[in-house]
């Protein structure tokens, strides 16, 4: 059997809990001992979950990081801004860890925070999930086995749906960089300039370009008659795509963490307790053509390796559908499939008579991006934690694992990604 292994919850929201899930599961492997986070409500939410008494319940990372070590590890889902403030007192405190990301939201602390895992040598595996998601990890086995040869090109495309993008980055907790922290390029898709770098692992990225803005959410292109929150004075509510009563009533499940988080003292919240909240004060009944947001909703990226080869990302928010894509061009071949189908095409040259390329249809048969039946990202989270407690146990990793040496690379293309964006130039990259 293997040695079980303990854990706190540091930052108790949406992720941090859906990890800490994996301990329902396997209640052999890993064991939930302890929760750390400043809302008594969440702590007690857990308390109870998992049966903890109220000595192992700490409102802040100090406070725990000024006791001995309670745990083997800490699984951190606090906000952006507060993972390196949070993870470094327990790293130094000697807990391995679970990391939210983006790990930093800036290049100083990203900086900061390795310079603390070398000096210490803890183990810190960054949740960039979609590395575990069966999708994406039979690519990444198929480029290192060689199929395609030597990459000269990835193209990647994340469409952020229409409801999402209204839920984080407009209305919700992620749409304004001097709260969260992050740009959204950061916040959604360094998943994707992760995954970037890590099909081109062992080269270096050499310079980075960017491109994007706020096209569609901002005052002057609300349509006409339209009010400042949407079950309060807006005439055309019934008739927009974007109504606080389409996205959260007429679909109370979905984003409904985010959404309800102030009706978290109400068991059971009615319908017409959350009506009532949309019309009061809560941010995600505003119009979302007159919200405080201040990120884009579109991105470009162009990477340049040290190789020569090149990478694009676009991502692109508002879609109608939600959507990731990846297409690998190598030396040998290529390629090309959707996160959402769990499925892909690889291709050859063919020169025969006849003939003009080769295809082989590679089906994963498994649920997409929002699936359940192997947790979210493609079936990535609950995989994501098992690999971290063979980490953590000292076992042979995945070839998914992402330390935090593996995840500087997307982090430092998307800060330098952002950086080229605002100064209209490309940045050349440099590692320490």
């Amino acid at each position: 059997m293997p040695r079980k292994i303990t854990a706190i919850v540091l930052g108790a929201g949406h992720r941090a809990v859906l990890y800490a899930a994996y301990a329902q599961q396997h209640p052999d492997e890993l064991q939930i001992v302890g929760v750390c986070d400043l809302i008594e409500q969440r702590r007690r939410q857990v308390a109870e979950r998992y049966g903890l008494n109220p000595d192992r319940c700490w409102a802040s990372a100090t406070e725990l990081a000024a006791l001995p070590r309670q745990a083997d590890v800490i699984i951190n889902g606090t906000m952006d801004h507060q993972h390196v403030p949070t993870s470094l007192p327990l790293l130094e405190r000697g807990y391995d860890m679970l990391l939210e990301k983006p790990f930093a939201t800036t290049e100083a602390e990203m900086w900061q925070l390795l310079d603390c895992v070398r000096r210490r040598g803890r183990k810190v595996v960054i949740c960039h999930v979609l590395r575990y998601a069966p999708f994406y990890a039979a690519i990444r086995e198929h480029v290192a086995a060689g199929r395609i040869g030597d990459i000269v090109s990835v193209q990647a495309v994340e469409h952020v749906s229409y409801h999402h993008q209204a839920v984080g980055f407009v209305r919700g907790k992620w749409n304004k960089k001097s709260y969260c922290g992050s740009s959204m390029l950061m916040a959604k898709s360094c998943h994707d300039l992760d995954l970037i770098a890590w099909m081109k692992t062992g080269v270096p990225a050499r310079r980075v370009a960017s491109y994007g803005a706020n096209f569609q959410f901002r005052p002057e292109r609300a349509p006409r008659n339209a009010g400042t929150r949407c079950l309060v004075d807006c005439p055309i509510e019934a008739d927009c795509l974007y109504s606080a009563r389409k996205h959260y009533i007429d679909h109370p499940q979905r984003w409904s963490f985010y959404v309800w988080d102030t009706l978290e003292h109400l068991q059971n919240p009615t319908i017409e307790d959350k009506i009532a909240s949309l019309k009061g004060d809560n941010p995600y009944g505003r119009c979302v053509w007159k919200c405080d947001n201040d990120v884009v909703d579109h991105q470009s990226v162009v990477i340049e390796f040290a190789d020569s080869a090149t990478a694009t990302l676009n991502m692109i928010g508002g879609t109608s559908k939600p959507s990731r894509s990846i297409h690998l061009v190598g030396t040998l071949g290529e390629i090309q499939g959707n996160l959402e189908d769990s499925a892909f095409t690889i291709r050859h040259i063919d020169p025969r008579p006849g003939h003009e390329y080769a295809e082989e249809w590679v089906d994963l048969n498994v649920g997409g991006d929002m699936s359940g039946a192997f947790g979210g990202h493609g079936g990535g989270d609950m995989r994501l934690v098992a690999d971290f407690l063979r980490v953590v146990r000292g076992e042979p990793a995945s070839l998914s694992t992402t330390s935090l040496e593996d995840s500087v690379t997307g982090h430092l293309i998307g800060f330098l990604a952002d950086r080229a964006n605002e100064e209209n130039r490309s940045i050349a990259v440099e590692y320490r």
